[in-house]
């Protein structure tokens, strides 16, 4: 790392260190050191997670921009809500994103956690001075080719934006929300959502109008899919260390995560011999995978770690119970 980077993280670690301390007596390096590591981990991440969110908001504004918005297209979601208003208000575009997800984002922080929502606001915010103030070209004047591939680039931002811990449409907020209440799955209240968006853009544009929004919702959904495997899976997993009981305390105390604890059996030992070690494995949502991540780093950067998607699941907390924040 920088030098002078790592005297700032280094600083930071005495400082707080200092202001937890009852005594004045100096810091040790070996309390210092490990606090560190953590800044680093964190510092690193959170780079990683904006730098799939900057990628996702310039891909969106060019959705929007390039393709949708020269041509009085609309799409699905809190994106289409604000084109909609667009065409029936003289209000900007970029107001509207920020306005239409508001409720979404007040709700985020309730279900999902405070940092999640800041970070939601940001991207929304960026994506507003986007669409705002960055020129796209127009790329075309095919109906087709606009649905489909204006819904290919705003899929690919929203979903760039989910891998990095945040959204820049909050229907899928209201959708986890609902979906926690309501014996339906996130991707059905999503559908019934933007049912009601294309009828209304159907009775305020034209019948035409709403079946091309469709199919740029589809586009954009798909795109989603394959950008992060879908907002409504769970991913199951399996974490390998030797450090397995601060993993265990990490998931329980802080994050207030359930996880289930395997007796295993390491099959190649150092001296060839066998050897005991618990196996964690727990169950998140796509959303709060950065976080679970991070916090695994900051134990042990070497754990091994197996993701699998789960589709869907019945019992436990995971569905009633968001992350805590820290």
């Amino acid at each position: 790392m920088n030098p002078f980077l790592s005297k700032i993280l280094i600083d930071l670690a005495r400082k707080r260190l200092e202001s937890k301390q009852k005594t004045k007596k100096p810091v040790s390096k070996k309390e210092i050191v490990p606090l560190v590591r953590v800044f680093q981990v964190e510092l690193s991440h959170a780079i990683k997670e904006y730098i799939y969110i900057i990628i996702g908001v310039f891909s969106a504004g060019f959705g929007l921009k390039g393709f949708l918005l020269p041509n009085d297209f609309i799409d699905g979601g809190a994106t289409g809500i604000s084109l909609l208003l667009e065409h029936i208000t003289s209000v900007n575009l970029g107001i509207l994103l920020v306005l239409v997800n508001l409720p979404f984002l007040i709700l985020a922080s309730r279900t999902i956690g405070t940092k999640f929502a800041i970070k939601s606001i940001i991207a929304i915010t960026f994506l507003a001075f986007v669409v705002h103030f960055v020129e796209y070209p127009i790329i075309t004047e095919d109906k087709l080719l606009i649905a489909v591939f204006g819904g290919f680039f705003l899929g690919f931002g929203i979903g760039m934006s989910m891998r990095g811990g945040s959204v820049i449409d909050g229907t899928e907020i209201l959708a986890i929300y609902l979906g926690r209440k309501l014996s339906l799955t996130i991707g059905d209240v999503l559908f019934l959502i933007n049912i009601i968006i294309f009828s209304l853009g159907a009775y305020i544009l034209s019948v035409e109008t709403a079946l091309y929004a469709i199919l740029t919702y589809l586009a954009a959904a798909k795109t989603v899919d394959f950008v992060v495997d879908g907002v409504e899976e769970y991913v199951g997993v399996t974490i390998i260390s030797n450090k397995h009981e601060d993993l265990r305390i990490m998931l329980t105390e802080k994050l207030r995560r359930a996880c289930t604890i395997y007796a295993g059996k390491g099959g190649f030992g150092t001296q060839g011999k066998s050897y005991d070690k618990d196996i964690i494995y727990t169950v998140v949502t796509r959303l709060e995978l950065a976080k679970l991540q991070t916090e695994i780093d900051k134990i042990d950067k070497d754990a091994f770690v197996i993701m699998g998607v789960v589709k869907d699941l019945k019992g436990g907390m995971i569905k009633r119970k968001p992350m805590k924040d820290h």
